[in-house]
């Protein structure tokens, strides 16, 4: 390949590097200026509880990220259902909670929404200690992949979205996993700013994790679900699904816990108002 060809292509390739941030912002500002559909505000009213929650600046911001990520976003139905405006700004809106007053790069390895009409079926091989490869059946409400997918329940997806207080999201389970699989793996510990932090965070999460699996083995009363106790991964997304939905219970109960997720999320949810 003849030099100047050469040149002429890695020029091409780092201007290309160079302006895709450029071109990135003024096509999510021009996502942004569009004004919020009226239909779309009828479906937070009438399906999006945790909306009235929020104090009206988050409300306002929450709409800009909701625009962003439809805009961004494909979501495709599953099993035969029909992906709709209620589905796209539903999850959505549960989905951006987690980005609020942050700065966010709207999930970038998050391609694909997949939306099945309730829990679905998947088929996974298990290698058991004795070295058997063991097929296993899970019925799932969501599930999130690393390399560009979130598969979720449009019931669960619903009930989350209408109940705002009982601690048990879907949606924001699962993208609590998207944020903790940005490094390519899932494990409980997602980016956080500065070295500094990730000692305190894992000094918490660690003994608050314990906690769980001590309450589970015991059958203890708890304000998280067992579920988390099965690895620290599932323990941060099951955190952050009370955070949001149960933020004055977990600062009354686990302050510790609160104040990262607080200083992760950049919110302060046991100030919002109670539904």
């Amino acid at each position: 390949m003849p030099m100047a060809l050469v040149a002429g292509v890695a020029f091409l390739v780092i201007a290309w590097l160079v302006a895709q941030p450029f071109l990135e912002r003024r096509r999510r500002d021009a996502l942004r200026a569009r004004p919020f559909p009226a239909a779309w505000e009828a479906i937070l009213a009438h399906r999006v509880a945790h909306v009235r929650r929020l104090p009206a600046d988050l409300q306002s911001q929450l709409r800009s990220h909701i625009q962003v990520f439809i805009g961004e976003k494909d979501f495709f139905g599953c099993d035969g259902i029909k992906v709709t405006d209620e589905m796209r700004v539903t999850i959505a809106a549960q989905a951006c909670l987690l980005l609020l007053n942050r700065r966010t790069d709207f999930f970038p390895n998050l391609r694909e929404i997949l939306v099945y009409p309730g829990a679905f079926i998947v088929d996974r091989i298990r290698a058991e200690p004795s070295g058997v490869l063991q097929e296993q059946r899970q019925v799932l409400s969501g599930e999130s992949w690393a390399r560009g997918q979130v598969i979720v329940s449009w019931q669960d997806a619903l009930e989350g979205a209408t109940v705002a207080d009982d601690g048990r999201n879907v949606v924001i389970h699962e993208f609590a996993h998207q944020l903790d699989q940005e490094k390519g793996y899932a494990n409980g510990a997602p980016h956080l700013p500065g070295r500094a932090r990730y000692g305190r965070w894992s000094h918490v999460l660690t003994r608050e994790f314990a906690r769980l699996q001590y309450e589970a083995a015991l059958q203890l009363p708890s304000l998280f679900s067992y579920y988390g106790a099965s690895a620290p991964a599932e323990f941060f997304a099951v955190a952050t699904e009370v955070f949001f939905e149960r933020g004055a219970l977990m600062v009354a109960g686990y302050p510790d816990l609160y104040a990262e997720l607080r200083d992760l999320y950049r919110v302060d949810t046991a100030l919002w108002k109670a539904e």
